[in-house]
């Protein structure tokens, strides 16, 4: 029977191309808002009034950083290792508890030591679900104090408004909001790199800051003013640990297609360009991203950063979602009601009773800190903590589950908690 399929392309292929399409655009628009709107509030924090001297050895060691960051905590170890540790198709730091304590069956003490490392760190990234959309949607709307400063008194309020909106759209699942999102974190990521690029061009020189041996420099230089730094340096890699924990909506090839395909290139062109800036206007320093723009761009992109700031909210709410499922699977939590949002992919779930919860926590942190700054701190910590014990648990899969070696990451026997075919 004939088919009006394409020369070489079979009606089954066109379909999973179409399906992951759709897919790949749904993780932009829900696993990649929280660390695409790093860079609102990142070098504005590690340069800013409590920031270190943008002078240009602290810019490009900070840049260099930064790259560093990228590449080695989300692309190698979160896209690259950790994806690979997933608990029947499911991702997030209880998956990856359920997994290590496997690994100790025959040692009780061992297991508890783990159980209670998983419980913490889910607490940190439950944590991290509260503080990430106040901090994401506070930076957004700070743009309007360098548009319009008289508009300042009205951040806060606005703040809660966006907030309130979003949490009660929750209901529609993940699918349904990451086919919306998903173009506006286009246009977003788009134009990170139009104007990153625009004082690239200006100021060439920055990209030298690719070499680790900036980085190097700028602990030689700085001695232990640099180690303090790297508190607000971590906050360009926030959101990485979504990656792993929003895996059971979208896959892990979809994931990691949009990371090395698109959002990497356009975070580094946007810090590198904020970089450029501070070289040649130090004074910058107070708000980098938003004097990046050209004054007529300051409100549109006012505009879009808060729609994405909204987004990088969706992907620790949905990524809360997945890990207190796992973690009533496991017993830990009481039963709650848990709605399937999707007919094609198992992992879309919506639970009320902690959408609930994280709003009025969220709304608190609002009122209570009422801007970014204040929140830096707190949120760098919820980050720190929930990737240690991610680092201290995966080591267990990795040595007593999957048997790998230290000196190579390569898998002996096939092991028994490999990757469930999730849908992809």
């Amino acid at each position: 029977m004939k088919t009006n399929s394409p020369i070489g392309v079979t009606p089954d292929a066109s379909v999973d191309r179409k399906a992951f399409a759709k897919l790949a655009l749904g993780a932009l628009g829900i696993v990649y808002g929280d660390i695409g709107t790093s860079p609102l509030y990142t070098m504005q924090q590690t340069f800013g009034v409590h920031g270190i001297a943008p002078t240009q050895t602290n810019v490009l060691g900070v840049l260099s950083l930064v790259f560093w960051s990228l590449v080695l905590i989300v692309a190698v170890k979160y896209a690259g290792f950790i994806m690979r540790a997933d608990n029947k198709g499911e991702g997030g730091i209880m998956a990856l508890s359920a997994l290590a304590q496997r690994t100790m069956r025959d040692k009780p003490r061992v297991r508890w030591t783990i159980m209670i490392l998983g419980l913490f760190g889910a607490s940190l990234f439950f944590g991290d679900g509260v503080i990430t959309p106040a901090m994401s949607v506070l930076s957004a709307v700070e743009g309007l104090e360098v548009a319009v400063p008289q508009w300042g008194h009205y951040m806060v309020p606005l703040a809660a408004v966006i907030i309130v909106a979003l949490f009660y759209f929750q209901s529609h699942g993940t699918g349904r909001v990451g086919a919306v999102f998903g173009p506006i974190m286009i246009l977003w990521f788009g134009s990170l790199v139009v104007f990153g690029m625009m004082h690239i061009v200006r100021h060439p020189q920055v990209m030298v800051a690719l070499s680790p041996y900036y980085a190097l420099n700028f602990f030689e230089t700085n001695g232990w003013t640099a180690f303090f730094s790297l508190g607000t340096v971590v906050l360009c890699i926030t959101g990485a640990e979504a990656l792993y924990a929003d895996m059971g909506h979208f896959g892990k090839r979809p994931i990691r297609f949009m990371w090395f395909g698109f959002v990497l290139p356009a975070l580094v062109v946007n810090y590198f360009g904020q970089g450029a800036l501070l070289i040649s206007d130090p004074a910058a320093a107070k708000n980098p991203f938003y004097l990046l723009l050209p004054e007529a761009m300051v409100i549109p992109m006012t505009i879009l950063a808060t729609a994405a700031a909204v987004i990088a909210s969706q992907a620790v709410i949905s990524g809360a979602f997945s890990v207190m499922r796992e973690a009533i699977q496991l017993g830990y939590l009481p039963r709650m009601e848990v709605r399937h949002t999707s007919t094609e992919t198992m992992g879309q779930i919506y639970l009320p009773w902690i959408n609930r919860a994280l709003l009025v926590l969220t709304l608190s942190v609002v009122l209570g800190f009422r801007s970014s700054a204040n929140l830096a701190a707190a949120y760098g910590i919820a980050v720190v903590g929930t990737m240690t014990i991610d680092s201290i648990l995966v080591m267990f899969v990795f040595r007593r589950l999957w048997h790998w070696s230290w000196p190579r990451g390569s898998r002996t026997p096939r092991s028994r908690a490999s990757p469930s075919r999730c849908a992809r």
